[in-house]
Order: C-alpha cells, then structure tokens, then sequence
C-alpha cells in the first residue's frame, strides 16, 4: 500500500455520500473497454483535491484501442508545481493497467491548457461546493 492509497481510504472515510457525477466531455459514447478505463481513472482522487481525476478534468485525452487493448492517456495536474508531478503519471498508469484487457498504457504529462476548476464537471463542482 502506498501514500496514495492511503489518502484514497482516508477520504473515502470522511466523504459524504457519493453524489453521482456526470461524465465530463472528453468522451462522447464509453462502451467496452473505454468505460472501463474511465472507471478506473474515476478511482483515482487528486491528491490535494477530493474529486477523482477524470471529474475534475485533469484527462484531456483518452485513446483506447479495444482490439489492440492500448491506450494512451493526455493528463494535466492542477498546478505545474504540484509536488507528486513525478509520481502521479505512474499511479494513474498502473491503476489503469490493472484493468481487464488492457495491455499497454502510455501516460503523456501535459502542461497546455493550463487546469482550471472550469474544467471540472458540474458534480464535481458541486461537490466542491463551487456552484
């Protein structure tokens, strides 16, 4: 178990109940092995925020070939100087390759267009308490 697993429990152990949070638009029809993919990412929360990454719009691109069973996520963090920068691709990288029938995960660490709450979905606006 790592830190990040940790602070997941943590908050899982304090957080109201879950609101259910609308898919943000990086994606418009997730079947197979992309909705699987994006289950896996909505399982992995920012470490400062508690929202998971893909709701909180830190993925700007997911790519997912189901024949091949690649895929290639484009991801931001909220800040460039965010302290687990070197990290976090890693995590997002292993949650995702964890997931049945994928067999190869390519992370790209993205700085352009800079993250903003703007890029959140409404849920996870709202339960931020920003609406």
């Amino acid at each position: 178990m790592n830190i990040f697993d940790l602070i997941h429990q943590a908050k899982e152990a304090v957080a109201p109940p879950a609101i259910p949070l609308a898919t943000p638009p990086v994606t418009t029809s997730a079947t197979g092995l992309q909705a699987r993919v994006i289950e896996a990412l909505r399982s992995v929360f920012d470490p400062e925020i508690p929202v998971n990454i893909y709701d909180l719009g830190l993925v700007y691109g997911l790519d997912v070939d189901e024949a091949r069973g690649t895929v290639h996520i484009r991801m931001t963090l909220t800040a460039p100087a965010c302290p687990v920068a070197q990290t976090f691709p890693e995590l997002v990288g292993s949650t995702v390759d964890a997931v049945p029938g994928v067999n190869e995960v390519e992370v790209e660490l993205v700085w352009q267009p800079p993250w903003s709450r703007d890029m959140m979905s409404e849920a996870a606006r709202l339960q931020l308490g920003l609406l």
